[in-house]
């Protein structure tokens, strides 16, 4: 089975991109899903944000614009969430990839925006990376419910920029386009992984 990485940066389109690869038959795992089923009520990780960012759970779920407030600029506050929460993600990603080896698919993508700055790479066979170019970056991101200019600032400064992420990768797709073209070249972009690893362009 042919393991994807599929990244970019904040509000470049991954989510769109992805969607495109389901349509093509191709399992994906959302990882900011995942995150957000672990901050729902009951979630796995409330009661251990609850024990370390208590003001930020509200009814036996994590109120996600209250976390970001408690970690906005304070990198070890950052970096003790991150030890709750990677685990986790981790965790289900396993489960994830075991189900699909199970069905016996040829192919499956984990979409995960920290993929370089987790290591999370080396465990993939391709890496595609997303990009729309800064303003387009810029502009969708203000226009999330919640962004301001200083949360956005913040969360670029914890990622790998743009260009070397487009450096590392093994392909690039763009959604500053037409959204049809951007379809076309993620449907060119799977043909050729699998003429990488299968010899043919099926």
């Amino acid at each position: 089975m042919i393991i994807i990485g599929l990244t970019g940066s904040i509000s470049m389109g991954k989510s769109t991109v992805a969607d495109m690869f389901a349509n093509l038959g191709v399992p994906v795992f959302d990882s900011d899903s995942e995150v957000h089923r672990l901050y729902g009520i009951g979630g796995a990780a409330v009661s251990a944000i609850s024990a370390r960012f208590p003001q930020s759970v509200v009814q036996n779920g994590v109120d996600r614009q209250k976390l970001s407030e408690a970690v906005l600029g304070n990198r070890a506050a950052l970096k003790d969430l991150e030890k709750i929460v990677h685990p986790l993600v981790r965790q289900a990603q396993k489960n994830f990839l075991s189900k699909v080896k199970k069905k016996g698919v040829r192919r499956a993508i984990f979409e995960i925006q920290l993929l370089f700055e987790t290591g999370a790479d080396k465990d993939m066979d391709v890496v595609i990376v997303v990009s729309a170019g800064r303003e387009f970056q810029r502009i969708r991101a203000l226009a999330r419910p919640g962004m301001t200019e200083e949360k956005f600032e913040d969360l670029l400064a914890r990622q790998i920029s743009d260009d070397e992420k487009q450096i590392r990768a093994d392909y690039v797709i763009d959604t500053a386009l037409p959204l049809d073209e951007t379809r076309q070249i993620v449907f060119n972009t799977l043909s050729a992984i699998d003429a990488q690893f299968t010899g043919s362009g099926g």
